[in-house]
């Protein structure tokens, strides 16, 4: 009888042993597959649900946004009511801030594979505005936002065609012309709907 109480006991204790390692082998696995979370994978999981957060950005501007669309190196958001999409590269992002059950829920693992739109890249992007000959307004940190037509953007730059949004882009109607790195861009806000990623 006495032995039964001693096996019981042993059993006890060995399951309490094998489930405690069990639990430090998994969240030890956790804490290694978090460790190989990008800002893109968690952003990829906040864009599926559309979600709100604060958006911070390079010169100090910080939106209350809607994360629409994702791509390779950008995100696309509407911005404090305005339903115009803001492509903006993650470059330009200083802080996301979110609420506890946004950022919790953006650490869960993806759900299937990358769809084209998230395979494409800020520059691809940009030379399909260009395309389309959508009017834009680019916002580059701390200059003022300008405002134009793209005529053309190469790997790490882009040329607008200084013009009135609300004009079409035409010879006389152009102002100027600048030539932007990529690396200068906050945001470019599409200002039609048909460039619409």
């Amino acid at each position: 009888m006495e032995w039964d109480h001693l096996f019981d006991d042993l059993e006890g204790q060995l399951a309490a042993e094998w489930e405690s390692e069990r639990a430090a082998l998994d969240a030890e696995s956790e804490r290694l597959r978090i460790s190989k979370l990008t800002l893109h994978d968690r952003l990829r999981s906040m864009t599926a649900g559309e979600n709100r957060v604060l958006l911070e950005l390079t010169g100090g501007e910080h939106w209350d946004a809607v994360l629409r669309v994702m791509g390779a190196d950008w995100v696309g958001v509407s911005a404090s009511g305005d339903p115009r999409l803001r492509l903006v590269p993650l470059s330009a992002v200083t802080t996301i801030g979110s609420d506890h059950g946004v950022l919790l829920s953006s650490l869960s693992p993806a759900h299937g594979e990358a769809g084209l739109r998230e395979r494409m890249t800020f520059g691809f992007v940009l030379r399909d505005v260009a395309r389309r000959r959508t009017p834009v307004t680019i916002g580059r940190g701390d200059a003022d936002p300008v405002q134009g037509t793209i005529d053309r953007a190469g790997a790490d730059h882009l040329d607008l065609a200084v013009h009135d949004v609300g004009e079409p882009r035409r010879t006389r109607a152009v102002r100027g012309f600048r030539s932007i790195p990529f690396a200068a861009l906050a945001w470019v806000r599409l200002e039609s709907a048909s460039g619409v990623v």
